[in-house]
């Protein structure tokens, strides 16, 4: 058993006081109390201060008409901050200053403000003022309580889905249509396939129409964006997305992922592709802006990067007409052996979230907030937008008119920016794809029918060419993997001073300098150079590590199992 983090007691005691304070008061300002449902006190709505960890590069101030239904039902608008360079630096200092926003989505760096009681325990909040968070919930809500020995919720799970069935394919190894129609429509099952339609593509067309030269494949190093440069060692080696560990499913024994011999094979692969000229001499050096420009460009065959990264590139593409250079999704993985794990469900696995911070102007308002985003109407507002405009009903079905897609696929992110659409889904608990809500439509747009409404002529052609409906029938399915007791091990918040956080640091450190040394290392040199790395990490205490945070997803095991 770990030993229990140290807190600061005193400040979570009286952080408790004053809020019982705020609720006597009646602190919505409401005549009726609390429970009113909206916060302000018929003056104006009640500004809370926010910050996450992560982007949000269409945000608009909540001046979208989604935001501005929000802010009428709610009587709450965001002033919101987004992470930009490090996000765990910046929880750092709010937790070293206790600088702390109304509310914060500080993913696995909460623990750092738990541990200086920087944020409230959401307990009470949760089952006094927020019925729909609750439902929502149910008996899941164990897997929101932070740890074995704190069984406090600090934060209203917001980034894992409610019973998810998921339609849509958003990994795996992404390519060009135009390439695989070439191609005759081949298998792409291994690195080998995919390096092969690649290769044949460029030896025809090693320029675009313009005459600049077509790149067959480019990654996105940028800062964090590197963990979607390393998460491919396990997506293509057979084991699910557990961040920087390899957890045994059984024992629920960890391994820093990267010493599987399985995965030094798929980096030897990357550096064969940079020897060969197919992987951009600039990936590891490029900016995100940088990396999405060439995308957008239609230049770039072939990306190893989830949709959510280069989604504005190929809206541009698509805005433009350029469909067929536009990506499908392919399963693959370093051999036939593997299978892709894209699909592999960690069901609800509580974790990241919105926390209150103790400094919060108004806990009531702020937890009612997150509830009504958890709502039912809530749901369809955030997921489909304002009927008439984003949507119709039509006997009984909700759905998108073909010239509202049309104008969402030519206009981008300045329709997302108008409309609001994609830009509250994470701001509280809510309901996965494939979910039907009381009316018998689908909470999200993310259905088998609606889909298919989205693709381009190119990419129906070429799912029709693979004889599937959808890129997700390609991917092995959810039942085809052993259930996850621990869940997505990456999302248990840890204290500040463990032992796993500090030698995680310093593995972090050593494993960004040495991937991009190890991929653009002569050939000859790729096994001295991976050698040397795996060296490093023993040196610098990663065994130690692994038993470590191996502590930490027994307990979580336990905390789920016992409930």
């Amino acid at each position: 058993m770990m030993q229990k983090p140290i807190r600061k007691k005193t400040i979570v005691s009286m952080v408790s006081f004053g809020l019982a304070l705020s609720l006597i008061a009646g602190c919505t300002g409401n005549k009726d109390g609390a429970d009113s449902g909206k916060a302000g006190n018929g003056t104006g709505p009640v500004t809370l201060t926010y910050f996450s960890e992560d982007g949000s590069p269409n945000w608009n101030n909540m001046q979208d008409r989604i935001g501005k239904v929000i802010t009428e039902k709610t009587g709450v608008v965001l002033d919101a901050e987004f992470a930009v360079g490090d996000p765990v630096q910046k929880v750092s200092i709010m937790a070293a200053t206790g600088e702390v926003p109304d509310l914060i989505a500080a993913k696995s760096d909460i623990g750092k403000l738990v541990d200086v009681g920087a944020v409230l325990d959401l307990t009470d909040l949760i089952e006094e003022h927020a019925p729909n968070i609750k439902k929502m919930l149910g008996d899941k809500i164990v897997r929101a309580k932070y740890s074995l020995d704190d069984q406090a919720i600090y934060a209203v799970p917001t980034w894992s889905a409610i019973d998810e069935r998921k339609f849509k394919a958003d990994g795996g190894f992404q390519l060009q249509h135009r390439v695989v129609k070439e191609a005759g429509y081949p298998e792409i099952r291994t690195i080998k396939d995919y390096e092969k339609v690649i290769t044949d593509y460029l030896a025809k067309h090693p320029t675009d129409e313009n005459g600049n030269k077509n790149i067959g494949l480019t990654i996105n190093a940028d800062d964090w964006h590197m963990y979607q440069v390393t998460n491919m060692g396990f997506f293509t080696t057979g084991a699910p997305d557990d961040g920087e560990y390899y957890v045994d499913q059984e024992t629920f024994d960890v391994t820093y992922h990267f010493r599987r011999p399985e995965e030094r094979e798929y980096f030897r692969w990357l550096n064969h592709m940079n020897d060969i000229g197919l992987l951009d001499k600039e990936s590891f050096v490029q900016k995100t802006d940088q990396f999405k420009s060439k995308v957008s460009s239609g230049r770039v065959l072939g990306l190893i990067d989830p949709a959510w990264d280069y989604g504005d590139a190929q809206q541009a593409l698509k805005a433009a007409g350029k469909f067929d250079q536009t990506y499908g999704h392919y399963p693959v993985t370093l051999s036939e052996e593997y299978k892709d794990t894209n699909f592999w469900s960690a069901g609800f696995d509580g974790g990241y979230g919105i926390a209150i911070s103790s400094e919060c102007k108004d806990p009531v308002a702020a937890i009612k907030f997150l509830d009504y985003l958890a709502s039912e109407e809530g749901q369809i507002l955030m997921n489909w937008g304002i009927e008439g405009k984003d949507y119709i009903v039509q006997d009984g079905k909700r759905t998108v008119p073909k010239e509202v897609q049309e104008k969402m696929d030519s206009e981008g992110s300045a329709y997302m920016k108008e409309s609001g659409l994609g830009l509250y889904w994470n701001l509280s608990v809510h309901f996965g794809d494939g979910i039907e809500d009381s009316t018998g439509n689908y909470f999200t747009k993310t259905n088998s029918d609606l889909l298919t409404a989205t693709y381009s002529e190119s990419e129906k052609e070429a799912l029709a060419a693979y004889k599937v409906e959808h890129w997700r029938d390609l991917f092995p399915k959810e039942e085809e993997f052993p259930e996850r007791k621990a869940g997505a091990v990456y999302n248990i918040a840890l204290p500040s001073d463990s032992q796993a956080t500090i030698l995680m640091a310093k593995m972090k450190d050593i494993t960004w300098k040495r991937i991009p040394e190890a991929v653009m290392a002569k050939p000859e040199n790729f096994d001295k150079v991976w050698d040397d790395y795996m060296a490093e990490l023993e040196k610098a205490g990663v065994e130690e590590m692994e038993e470590a945070f191996g502590q930490y997803v027994k307990d979580r095991v336990k905390l789920w199992s016992d409930q």
